[in-house]
C-alpha cells in the first residue's frame, strides 16, 4: 500500500507581499516549485507570443490592436503583481496538469461530485488560492490563513457553491500531481513556505481563532480579498500620482526653460494652461 505523500505533511505558504499566485501554484503542487521570478518569466513569454500573433494577424503592419497592446505594460501580470490565469496554466502545464474552468462541460462531473477530484483554484479580484486534497483529506490552502484549513468531504461542495455565489472564479486542476517533494532540498528555496502536520495545522488555526486572527468563513474571506485588492489599488494609484507629479515637475521645468530662452531672444513666453 502506498504511503502518504511527503510523509503525511502539508505544504502551506503564508501571504508574502502580493505573491498569492505563487502561493497558489505551489500549494497545488505541494512544494516550493515556483518563485515569483519564474511566473514573471512565464508572463513575459506569454506577452511576447501574444504580440507575435497580433503581428502575424496584421501581416506585419501596425494596427490599432497592436498599438493598444504595446501601450500596456503587460497583459499577464498587473502593476499590482496579479498574474493571469494563463500564467498559472503555463506553470502547472510544466507538471502535466490541466487547468479547466469549473463551469465548462468537461468539468461537469466535478460540479456534481467535487470530492472525486484533487484540486481547485479560486480567484477573485487580485487574490488566488487553492483547495487541495492531500492524503485523502481536503484542505483550504488560502495564503491569507496561517495554516491549511481542513474541509470535510460533505462541506466541500457547499463551500465551492458559496464561493461561486460570492463571485469567485473557480478552476479545476486535473493530471498527475507530484507525489513527493524533497523536504531537505526545499527548505532553503522559499522563505515563506512551511511543512505542517494536520494536527499542527489544526492547532495553529485554533490558536488564531481564539485571538480572532485567522481562519474565516466564506463571506469574511471575500471581505479579506476585497481589502487585499483595495490595498493593491491604493499602491497603484499612489504610483500613478507620483508619475503624474514627476511629469508635472518636468513640464514646469521645460516651461521655465522656454520662458528664460524666450526672454533672452525677445520671443514672447508661452502661457501655461490651467
Amino acid at each position: 500500500m502506498e504511503g502518504p505523500s511527503n510523509g503525511g505533511l502539508l505544504y502551506h505558504e503564508v501571504q508574502e507581499a502580493k505573491l498569492c499566485a505563487v502561493h497558489c501554484v505551489n500549494t497545488v503542487l505541494q512544494g516550493p516549485f515556483f518563485s515569483e521570478f519564474d511566473l514573471a518569466a512565464l508572463a513575459a513569454d506569454l506577452d511576447r507570443k501574444e504580440r507575435q500573433m497580433l503581428m502575424e494577424g496584421s501581416g506585419g503592419g501596425v494596427t490599432d490592436d497592436l498599438v493598444k497592446f504595446d501601450a500596456e505594460q503587460s497583459h499577464n501580470v498587473s502593476m499590482g503583481g496579479d498574474f493571469s490565469i494563463q500564467v498559472l496554466q503555463k506553470a502547472l502545464e510544466v507538471w502535466d496538469l490541466q487547468v479547466i474552468p469549473l463551469d465548462s462541460p468537461v468539468a461537469e462531473p466535478a460540479q456534481i461530485d467535487p470530492e472525486l477530484e484533487n484540486a481547485f483554484i479560486c480567484h477573485l479580484h487580485d487574490h488566488w488560492f487553492c483547495i487541495r486534497k492531500v492524503n485523502g483529506e481536503w484542505y483550504n490552502f488560502d495564503s491569507l490563513y496561517a495554516a491549511p484549513e481542513h474541509l470535510s468531504k460533505f462541506y466541500l461542495s457547499a463551500y465551492l457553491d458559496s464561493l461561486k455565489g460570492a463571485g469567485w472564479s473557480i478552476f479545476l486542476v486535473r493530471g498527475n500531481f507530484p507525489k513527493e517533494c524533497s523536504l531537505s532540498s526545499s527548505e532553503s528555496s522559499n522563505g515563506y513556505g512551511q511543512w505542517l502536520t494536520p494536527e499542527d495545522s489544526g492547532r495553529i488555526l485554533k490558536a488564531c481563532n481564539s485571538k480572532g486572527e485567522s481562519s474565516v468563513p466564506v463571506d469574511e474571506n471575500q471581505q479579506a480579498s476585497d481589502q487585499y485588492a483595495s490595498h493593491v489599488e491604493a499602491e497603484i494609484l499612489s504610483a500613478i500620482e507620483d508619475d503624474d507629479l514627476n511629469a508635472a515637475i518636468a513640464a514646469s521645468l521645460m516651461d521655465s526653460s522656454s520662458s528664460v530662452s524666450g526672454s533672452e531672444t525677445g520671443a514672447v513666453p508661452r502661457e501655461k494652461s490651467e
